[in-house]
């Protein structure tokens, strides 16, 4: 009896469809649109924080200070960079 459940489970669960990548649903350009004008901020954002870090560095090695915060601002924010650039790559791997 037994077997018979574990058998008839196993081709119960190769009977199911594979739904590849699926098709867009209607409507789906205008997400596509948000998504594009987001990923444009998004890097917008990104441009501006290296431009400010830059921005930082020079002030705090004009004033003697700094100690090398600005560096660490600088890393985090290429770090930011870096995940934003690869933001699509990164879902598709966990998908």
């Amino acid at each position: 009896m037994l077997e018979m459940l574990r058998g008839g489970g196993l081709r119960a669960l190769a009977a199911v469809p594979n739904p590849g990548q699926g098709i867009a649903p209607p409507g789906s350009a205008k997400l596509l649109t948000i998504l594009r004008w987001g990923a444009w901020g998004v890097f917008g954002i990104c441009v501006l924080g290296v431009l400010l870090s830059g921005a930082r560095m020079a002030i705090d090695r004009q004033g003697g200070g700094g100690h090398g915060e600005h560096g660490t601002t600088l890393g985090w924010t290429l770090v930011g960079c870096v995940v934003a650039g690869s933001a699509s790559a990164i879902v598709g791997a966990l998908s």
